[in-house]
């Protein structure tokens, strides 16, 4: 028994002593530098909840196809960023999610060659919708093609599935493309 209460105690002070129990309200610190305390936005606090890894199946509108698709939102910069990683159909493509003076701002780096931004549309519970950051962007449908809008929906019975959709101006036409996701981890 006393073993059993020496392990415990040892396990206890070492996760204590490398942080393991740290809380949410710690700044970071770099060096010895204390990085300031950042306020994320409701929009950015719903992004969080995707983090991980979502696998599933893409139907583009345009075609019919349906296809393999994954994307995998990761927390970064001291928690005040969120990768997204996006396969879809074997292509990767890059978004970004930070606060800018309290407002969420999105940054996708399409496959399409260009780079929308986009602003919050809609935030609730269990949806998020971006539009097109026209005044950002500088983007116009009928010099080039790039995505208008995303929508996530989180399934309101299962919070590691959700239903993912996009709008697509090709060649200034718009096109939608629908896939359900579910998080693999």
């Amino acid at each position: 028994m006393r073993m059993i209460h020496s392990v415990i105690a040892l396990l206890a002070t070492a996760c204590l002593s490398t942080g393991a129990f740290a809380t949410d309200s710690e700044n970071t610190v770099i060096g010895e530098v204390e990085m300031p305390t950042v306020q994320s936005s409701e929009a950015f606090n719903a992004v969080k909840k995707k983090l991980g890894k979502w696998t599933g199946q893409m139907t583009q509108s345009l075609t019919g196809d349906v296809f393999d698709v994954s994307y995998e939102w990761k927390l970064t910069s001291a928690g005040n960023t969120i990768t997204e990683t996006i396969i879809e159909d074997g292509v990767e493509m890059l978004t970004t999610y930070s606060d800018q003076d309290g407002e969420l701002i999105v940054k996708h780096y399409c496959a399409l060659g260009t780079e929308p931004i986009f602003k919050v549309s809609q935030t609730s519970e269990d949806v998020l919708a971006l539009e097109l950051d026209q005044g950002l962007s500088g983007l116009h449908a009928g010099h080039q093609s790039f995505v208008t809008a995303m929508k996530w929906t989180m399934a309101a019975d299962d919070p590691n599935v959700m239903t993912f959709e996009n709008t697509v101006s090709l060649d200034g036409e718009a096109t939608q493309n629908r896939a359900v996701l579910k998080r693999s981890y």
